[in-house]
């Protein structure tokens, strides 16, 4: 069977994994009786593990030049965490699962982005092909959890986890292993990488437009909740945003332009800009669920410009690192400042204030994006002249 088979299978399973972890475990630790603020310190301090072990995962993956036997460790491992996880309601023993969840599955995801990427390139496919699947599989698992938990209780996530933690071990067992590269991974390498000045500008970028970002992921069900909604309306909410991806990666090929990255990044900032400013006048939960539609123009964008445009700057030998670094922004240290400071400020003022302050955050990346693209475009148009 194709690697590139095998591939579309496992990203549906580990996304879908995802599915149920970012969008329900706020929703978990809320019916454990856990406040915002509670929930946010448990995700927060997520974020500080996720800050460690996916640089530790990325850096096993790339000296090791395996990616396949470091996937195999992390599911399993994530697969009995988040079964224990899901069937614990002690503050201690969910915060103690929770972090052993996000120190395993997390690292995950940089992992199967580069080899989607990687294998998309060997393969002559355009990388939404592939991703397009991960989209499937996130809507999938999210419509079912959702039901899940009001028909058969919160604990049926645990069930949920082992089951697709298992067929992703057995995908990943036959799946052959595949190296980015050849070249070996030094120090030095290393130091030219974060001595690049253009890298650094841009996952600041990444980094200041994420952080609304997470704060909507990590608090939209419980807002959902707080305007009257139950966990199968989460549920749908995070269906019909991934569902909305599914075309936009699908279409990759066609709207991804080698050398626009940033000003379509830019163009997908300003989309979750324009999300979170609707979503802070909307009182039905219903509106406010059909409204994750706008999750096309946002995320899918912005991610697949944000991996091709860093894979064309990034060595190809620090490419696992490099994603790794872009994962650890959008899902680490982002995360811990968004649970952290999203958790307080729910609590303090409210739903809509919330997503108010966040669309202005969501603002403040859509004018550093515009920033870098004309610095890039200047440095472009003084090159020829130069040479």
């Amino acid at each position: 069977m194709k690697v590139q088979v095998l591939l579309k299978g496992y990203n549906f399973l580990f996304f879908g994994l995802l599915a149920l972890f970012i969008p329900f475990l706020p929703v978990y630790l809320g019916e454990q009786g856990l406040s915002t603020s509670e929930i946010g310190i448990i995700i927060g301090t997520g974020g500080f593990v996720t800050l460690f072990a996916q640089p530790l995962w990325g850096f096993i993956s790339d000296k090791t030049k395996t990616i396949r036997k470091v996937l195999l460790i992390l599911v399993c491992l994530t697969a009995v965490s988040g079964y224990f996880l899901f069937n614990f309601d002690s503050f201690v023993l969910l915060i103690i699962f929770a972090l052993l969840v996000y120190f395993f599955l997390m690292p995950l995801d940089p992992l199967t982005e580069s080899l989607n990427f990687t294998v998309s390139e060997m393969a002559r496919i355009s990388y939404g092909s592939i991703r397009t699947y991960g989209a499937l599989g996130y809507a999938v698992l999210s419509l079912l959890a959702g039901f899940a938990m009001d028909y058969f209780g919160v604990s049926s996530l645990s069930i949920l986890f082992v089951l697709l933690g298992l067929l992703s071990f057995g995908i990943v067992w036959f799946m052959p292993d595949v190296q980015a590269s050849a070249k070996p991974v030094t120090i030095e390498g290393l130091k030219t990488v974060l001595r690049n000045k253009e890298m650094l500008l841009f996952l600041t970028l990444i980094f200041v437009s994420s952080v609304p970002a997470r704060m909507n992921d990590t608090f939209l069900g419980i807002h959902i909740k707080a305007l009257g909604g139950d966990t199968s309306l989460v549920g749908i909410a995070f269906f019909l945003a991934a569902t909305s991806e599914i075309i936009i990666f699908a279409l990759s090929f066609w709207w991804l332009r080698k050398g626009k990255e940033l000003e379509i990044i830019t163009i997908a900032t300003f989309f979750y800009f324009l999300r979170f400013f609707v979503s802070g006048f909307i009182t039905s939960p219903v509106a406010l669920t059909l409204l994750q539609l706008l999750q096309m123009l946002t995320f899918p964008i912005f991610y697949t410009a944000a991996i091709q445009y860093l894979y064309n700057i990034m060595p190809k030998e620090w490419r696992a690192t490099g994603q790794t670094v872009l994962a650890l922004l959008f899902f680490g240290l982002s995360s811990i400042i968004a649970s952290y400071a999203g958790g307080f400020l729910y609590k303090e003022f409210g739903g809509q204030t919330f997503y108010f302050i966040i669309s202005a955050l969501s603002f403040i990346g859509v004018v550093f994006g515009i920033l870098l693209t004309v610095r890039k475009r200047k440095i472009e148009n003084i090159a020829p002249s130069v040479e």
